[in-house]
């Protein structure tokens, strides 16, 4: 009888252990990345823009040179790659002939557009939204040209 209750003390004594709060926090888990992707265009403040197939703007980052991404860590938090694990495909009005990928550090592949790899802004919260345009003077949204649009909304 004796033994049973050693036991039984020995398991709880092992489960509240085990509940104590870990040395270093947990990793964040990073969103699941979609099986396809597509790159439309839209009408905007700015102008005609890049989105994605939901209307979420897309932007470009400045410090991004020869079709590499070089936002990572924190600038990723708030500045969310366009990933897919298909090729992204043009939608209404996109250029196909501009669309690429290029594949992150990480190793997802990140959708470029005339060679800037595309980025969502965490601040805009719904579709047409252009609130990262211009944050820290190096985001803007894409043009359906291509080209980043430096104007103000």
């Amino acid at each position: 009888m004796r033994t049973p209750l050693i036991l039984l003390g020995a398991a709880l004594l092992a489960g509240v252990a085990a509940c104590g709060s870990p040395a270093k926090p947990a990793a964040q888990a990073s969103a699941p990345v979609p099986s396809s992707v597509q790159v439309e265009t839209a009408q905007s403040s700015l102008g005609p823009i890049l989105t994605d197939q939901n209307g979420r703007t897309l932007y470009a980052f400045v410090n991004d040179k020869g079709g590499t991404s070089s936002c990572t860590g924190d600038c990723i938090a708030t500045w969310p790659a366009l990933v897919s694990r298909q090729p992204v495909t043009a939608g209404t009005g996109a250029e196909k002939s501009l669309l690429a990928q290029t594949i992150r550090t990480e190793g997802t592949a990140q959708a470029t557009y005339n060679n800037w790899p595309l980025y969502y802004y965490v601040g805009d919260v719904g579709p047409g939204d252009v609130d990262g345009q211009g944050v820290d003077g190096a985001w803007f949204v894409v043009g359906t040209d291509g080209k980043l649009i430096k104007t103000a909304p």
